[in-house]
């Protein structure tokens, strides 16, 4: 079983995600959308874990019309109570799935689009 300790802040916002339907199978860009991870992030987690047997992973049954098939992940057995036990003893991760939103109206930061300022 591993350890909280294996997991970094970013693994544990991709396990919260799986987590919050973990008999669903989801895709990529929808567990980006909902952690806020880039896919160059969220892509070597997902391959890590499925690695270490916590997630299992598939392609998308069937061929969608205008588009490529998604590859699919959902937690393992185990994965769900490794996932469980490493979210029940951290608070919930810093920063993740938190982005910086544009608000119009106020100062302008440097460099920045005019009229647009970012909400700290």
């Amino acid at each position: 079983m591993a350890r909280r300790a294996e997991f970094s802040a970013q693994t544990l916002s991709v396990l919260a995600a799986l987590c919050a339907e973990p008999r669903e199978w989801r895709h990529g860009y929808g567990i980006a959308r909902d952690t806020g991870l880039k896919s160059g992030t969220l892509y070597p987690i997902l391959i890590r874990l499925a690695d270490r047997g916590l997630v299992e992973a598939r392609w998308e049954e069937g061929q969608p019309a205008g588009r490529p098939r998604r590859h699919l992940y959902r937690l393992t057995p185990e994965g769900l109570a490794n996932a469980e036990a490493a979210l029940a003893d951290t608070p919930a991760p810093v920063g993740a799935g938190t982005r910086r939103r544009p608000v119009r109206r106020g100062a302008v930061r440097r460099g920045a689009v005019r009229g647009v300022r970012w909400a700290d």
